[in-house]
């Protein structure tokens, strides 16, 4: 640990768990935080290419654990259709990314009185699903417009549910973190994609973001498909959002950044 603002909230964290992470972590209730890792160069994600978080990352092992830990705490975990279909054989559950912490996630749930997984939201204003993916085969809860549960329509597994949150082409986060809440999922980390992201910040529902810099170089071409951190919301220079820094940490060359986002 570099840097930390005093006076963070903190869960108590089993041993392995804290002596990993440099520390204590914990949120105030209701949370909606969000975790990326980005290119030095301020690239999240590589279009086409399954997995490419793990490509900007380095293949991190200690990004990997900081994903775990988040995880971990997390009542629900939302993302994107893009993400989804991104991660072709993910489950986004802690032991999936870090399974060597398994034993310390499951008792800092226990502790906190989550279910064994937070549970899986996942976004598709159309409705463009693998049915056969096993994170729905495992469970899940799929947000859509109309269109989309019209093209879904009885194709997915009985574990994982579809509601329909209305007409219009769009999923408007307000209604997702509306729902959410009232299925009383209070601590909810959003992993993406920068759509999601950008929708968040628009609708003023992220309250943190933690960000991995990592020390590789991307690099743009002229066709594009590198996206930054948000996207499909313009910020500057109508809305100006500043992020408080609250933490850093350093492995290796890899910083580990927190900020709370005033709402």
């Amino acid at each position: 640990m570099l840097f930390e603002t005093g006076g963070l909230p903190s869960y108590e964290l089993p041993e392995d768990l804290e002596r990993r992470y440099g520390g204590h972590l914990g949120f105030d209730e209701p949370r909606v935080y969000a975790n990326f890792v980005a290119s030095l160069d301020g690239v999240v994600a590589i279009q086409g290419m399954n997995n490419s978080s793990m490509l900007i990352s380095g293949r991190s092992e200690a990004d990997r654990f900081v994903m775990g830990l988040l995880r971990a705490c997390a009542d629900a975990i939302v993302i994107g259709a893009g993400t989804f279909r991104a991660s072709p054989a993910s489950l986004w559950t802690s032991d999936y990314i870090y399974p060597d912490a398994t034993a310390g996630f499951a008792q800092l749930r226990s502790g906190l009185g989550r279910s064994d997984a937070p549970r899986l939201v996942v976004l598709t204003a159309r409705g463009e699903l693998d049915p056969d993916h096993p994170a729905l085969q495992a469970g899940a809860l799929i947000l859509t417009t109309d269109a989309g549960a019209q093209t879904l329509g009885d194709r997915l597994p009985g574990t994982s549910t579809v509601v329909a949150l209305g007409g219009g082409r769009r999923i408007d986060l307000t209604e997702v973190m509306a729902r959410l809440t009232s299925d009383g999922h209070r601590v909810v980390l959003a992993e993406g994609g920068p759509t999601v992201i950008g929708g968040l910040l628009e609708g003023h529902l992220l309250d943190e973001l933690f960000l991995t810099l990592s020390p590789i170089l991307a690099g743009r071409g002229e066709a594009g498909g590198r996206p930054g951190l948000v996207e499909g919301a313009e910020l500057l220079p109508s809305a100006s959002i500043s992020g408080d820094l609250l933490s850093i940490r350093k492995q290796g060359a890899h910083l580990f950044l927190r900020y709370a986002i005033p709402g």
